[in-house]
């Protein structure tokens, strides 16, 4: 049963660049903050985005809240694969896919799918899920848009 305090997301997204380059973008840990405005106080326990390292962060998002979360890395498969719990004013689980893209028009280029389930652990968002849920899932989804279209940008770039 879900929870009317979880947000389950599943999409998929093309990037124009094969998965290694996609991959070799996405491990630059570094730079998180300076590419997406709603991350803040971003650090990282470990190497980078390998198993057991820690990535540690303040959530902003566009509708007033905020949340810290601690993204656990238990697997990573480079260039393919990543699997991570979260924890903190979120808590849950969630994964990164990356895999050629396919068909003729698929070449060079990869889809990057992304996956979790997470539960809203703060008072104020539980209430808010509850008077506000269509509120809350904008914010959700601007980030999630904003955050790809930035990453496309990097990759662009690289």
């Amino acid at each position: 049963m879900t929870s009317r305090y979880q947000i389950d997301y599943e999409e998929s997204f093309t990037i124009d660049a094969p998965c290694a380059e996609v991959w070799s973008t996405l491990s630059n840990t570094d730079a998180f903050p300076e590419w997406w405005r709603w991350l803040r106080e971003f650090t990282v326990e470990g190497d980078g985005l390998v198993r057991g390292a820690v990535l540690h962060g303040l959530v902003v998002a566009p509708i007033p809240y905020q949340m810290r979360v601690d993204v656990v890395v238990d697997e990573c498969d480079a260039p393919r694969h990543i699997e991570a719990t979260v924890h903190g004013d979120l808590e849950g689980h969630a994964s990164l896919t990356v895999e050629p893209e396919s068909g003729e028009r698929g070449a060079g280029r990869s889809r990057v799918t992304a996956r979790w389930t997470v539960e809203m652990m703060q008072r104020p968002m539980r209430v808010a899920a509850l008077v506000a849920a269509p509120v809350l899932r904008f914010g959700h989804d601007h980030v999630v848009h904003a955050t790809v279209a930035e990453f496309r940008r990097r990759v662009a770039l690289s």
